[in-house]
């Protein structure tokens, strides 16, 4: 009998310490652009970190019909997108999906991407639990250019 409650309990421990160590991914600073009613797609920002090695794998969303994640490139002064089929988040690393780079793209919009509302998407990763995220809607900032400190 006492070797049963040992079992029962070394498998206790085991299951709290996996537990304790499931990688989690933080989501900061979510917004989309605006974007107006019958666009194609919307265009959405996040700054993922991981806790351990992971890779973003999908977006879902109710505010557009789905979600992919995209990168965005120039070559030779002609915009290049493409879809990916996920995202490595190193561990401890902060990864911005941003404009210009990569970025989530939430292809055939439900509802306006007016300033100011919230659109609701889940981010699923291959080790992490989902993470909900509620971006907010607004013009991105202009970045500062040399010589114009007015």
């Amino acid at each position: 009998m006492k070797t049963l409650s040992l079992i029962a309990l070394a498998a206790l421990l085991t299951a709290s310490t996996a537990q304790a160590a499931a990688p989690v991914v933080t989501a900061t600073e979510a917004w989309c652009r605006p974007a107006p009613a019958g666009a194609l797609a919307g265009g959405c920002y996040v700054t993922l970190t991981a806790s351990a090695d992971d890779r973003l794998v999908t977006v879902e969303t109710t505010a557009a019909d789905h979600g992919e994640i995209h990168s965005m490139s120039m070559d030779g002064g002609v915009m290049r997108m493409r879809k990916l089929d996920g995202l490595p988040l190193p561990a401890g690393k902060a990864v911005a999906l941003k404009p210009g780079g990569e970025h989530l793209m939430l292809i055939s919009p439900k509802v306006a991407f007016k300033d100011g509302a919230k659109i609701p998407m889940v981010l699923k990763f291959q080790k992490a639990a989902p993470v909900k995220v509620e971006a907010t809607v607004r013009m991105p900032s202009m970045p500062s250019m040399p010589g114009m400190n007015h």
